[in-house]
């Protein structure tokens, strides 16, 4: 009988460390506590996919409707997704003042200006890669225009967006005419990519399904086509949390095993929100022959080193300092036909805008690739 006692104590007790764990989970994720995740996890029979899409469903609706309030343009607003011409080639922002962004806030930052965009040089590429928090419903209006705005500023040719939500995406439709959009999914948070109109040809894309994650996350792929050449674009945003380590590293496996698998005469950029640590590169071996990591390969920029970082990013307002490597992009040129090779990284997003907030609680990385012959 004490033995049955102390099985069931012992059963009793993992349970609830499991369901302690999968409430700081929750938490952490939707930027709640942990006592609205019990809520959430409890209705949902402690299933935490379930739990996430009827969270995010909820969220979503509330603000749906204040993004419908935005000002349209009467023009954009009436043309259909098909109908606008694939020479548009400009940032609707009609209606909208442009936020606080300058370029300069911190050495180097400053080489990747409009003015220089604009040259439309065939022979470089352009990526912007972001998470942009949409989950953070506060000043998300504000914000979003911020977004636009740093995409008017940089007009890069490639964009990588991670945590987006329907409004979201919605609204950049409207004011991002210039961009075709793909997305990684239609409810709850997902990728994006956007892709320049005017310079990038969008041939196919797929979605591939991490199989055992929790945090409904995948792998968002586009095959395009760019001066004449074929690129395959990857971005994602694998599993959050320091205990999700090993479900993070399955994931990146899967990233590097597509990107190793693409024809050798395909350029691939891959480019997102990893949430990886060094030493979880480490532990799945580093990255295969033939890649690199664009920061590292570009010497390592101290300027360009912590895309999270709470000492200087006051959006989360966490009392703790966390400075990381979260976002990341990797490269694996081609290996017949022309060769891609990094030229220049910085981060964007340091500038407060007028809602006293930055664009996000990350800062995006700009970067500018050569095309070689």
């Amino acid at each position: 009988m004490n033995v049955d006692v102390q099985s069931h104590q012992q059963s009793e007790a993992s349970l609830e460390e499991s369901r302690t764990r999968l409430c700081d989970e929750f938490a952490s994720i939707t930027s709640t506590d942990n006592a609205l995740a019990q809520c959430y996890l409890a209705e949902n029979d402690w299933d935490m996919e379930r739990a996430l899409n009827s969270f995010f469903e909820a969220d979503v609706k509330a603000v749906a409707d204040e993004f419908d309030d935005l000002p349209e343009n009467d023009d954009s607003s009436k043309k259909s997704k098909t109908s606008v011409t694939e020479t548009v080639d400009c940032i609707d922002l009609t209606g909208d003042e442009p936020a606080s962004c300058s370029s300069t806030a911190t050495e180097g930052s400053g080489e990747g200006t409009k003015a220089e965009a604009e040259q439309e040089d065939e022979g470089k590429l352009s990526l912007l890669t972001w998470n942009v928090d949409g989950l953070d419903l506060g000043n998300l209006q504000e914000r979003a225009r911020g977004l636009c705005s740093y995409l008017a500023l940089y007009t890069p040719d490639v964009v990588f967006l991670q945590e987006l939500i329907p409004p979201y995406i919605q609204y950049l439709r409207k004011r991002a005419v210039s961009y075709t959009i793909i997305e990684g999914n239609e409810d709850g948070y997902f990728t994006g990519i956007m892709l320049k109109k005017s310079r990038v040809k969008l041939l196919k894309s797929e979605i591939v399904e991490y199989p055992t994650t929790q945090m409904l996350r995948n792998l968002l792929i586009a095959q395009v086509s760019f001066s004449g050449q074929e690129l395959c674009l990857m971005t994602s945003h694998l599993e959050s949390c320091k205990e999700q380590a090993q479900e993070r590293m399955t994931q990146l496996k899967m990233v590097l095993k597509r990107m190793r698998e693409a024809p050798d005469n395909v350029t691939v950029l891959f480019g997102g929100d990893t949430n990886l640590r060094d030493t979880e590169v480490a532990k799945v071996g580093g990255l295969p022959a033939g890649m690199c990591d664009v920061w590292e390969r570009l010497g390592r920029q101290e300027h360009c080193r912590y895309t999270w970082d709470t000492k200087a990013n006051s959006n989360k307002g966490v009392p703790y300092v966390s400075r990381c490597r979260f976002d990341r992009v990797y490269l694996r040129p081609s290996k017949a036909g022309a060769q891609v090779a990094p030229e220049h990284m910085s981060l964007v997003g340091l500038e407060k805008l007028d809602c006293g907030r930055y664009t996000s609680d990350h800062w995006g990385i700009y970067c500018s690739f050569t095309m070689g012959s």
